[in-house]
């Protein structure tokens, strides 16, 4: 397994040079990632829970170990984490559900040429 915190810690350093080099590219991040902060609809607890089930389903390591850290720091607890994370593994089967049935489509498209 990954040493997260030190994985984290690098990645950080590295954003922070693409910022260096892009500042308009890690300012309209930094402008997408705050948009949800500003309505008040959900808390911070919340969107984490949500970022890390997301952080799955697109299968980034850079996002799981900041939402993880973040998820921790607004009181999420292990049994909400792993709640969120039956709902990624649910959506990752649906997709492959709903996937599956475009390859039957495409197969019947395929036979009728």
């Amino acid at each position: 397994m990954l040493d997260w915190v030190q994985y984290r810690n690098e990645l950080l350093g590295r954003i922070g040079e693409i910022g260096k080099l892009s500042p308009g590219t890690l300012a309209g991040y930094q402008t997408l990632s705050s948009a949800g902060e500003k309505t008040g609809h959900l808390d911070a607890k919340t969107r984490e829970l949500i970022a890390l089930a997301v952080a799955v389903t697109t299968r980034c390591d850079g996002c799981i170990t900041v939402h993880s850290a973040a998820a921790l720091k607004n009181g999420a607890s292990h049994e909400e984490i792993a709640e969120a994370l039956g709902v990624a593994v649910a959506l990752n089967a649906g997709a492959a559900l709903v996937y599956s049935a475009r390859v039957l489509d495409a197969v019947s498209a395929h036979e009728k040429a």
